[in-house]
């Protein structure tokens, strides 16, 4: 499993818009077969700042996969006008140190 993290900084959106239009890309996320989950949180120190988790099968899976993927045209359709505020969009693998309660 992969994690691909993408950092927003939103300049002249509303945030309510950002969430709306995640709302509706993630229905081709949750539908894609590559995707293992993902979650959204916002900054409680800057409303306008939002990180978006999503857990990959795979690197390969994400870019080979869903890029090149039916799911994706419909996810990137709803989300283009927040491609520019992309600060930071990464893929990280998980380590053996975690904790949830």
């Amino acid at each position: 499993m992969t994690i691909e993290y993408i950092r927003y900084v939103l300049k002249d959106h509303d945030p309510a818009a950002f969430i709306s239009a995640y709302t509706e890309a993630c229905k081709h996320l949750a539908a894609s077969p590559e995707c293992l989950g993902y979650d959204l949180a916002q900054c409680d120190d800057d409303p306008n700042t939002f990180v978006l988790r999503i857990r990959w099968i795979s690197v390969e899976a994400h870019i080979e996969g869903f890029r090149r993927g039916p799911n994706f045209p419909p996810f990137l359709a709803a989300i283009r006008q927040f491609v520019p505020m992309i600060a930071e969009m990464r893929h990280y693998n998980p380590t053996d140190l975690a904790w949830t309660r």
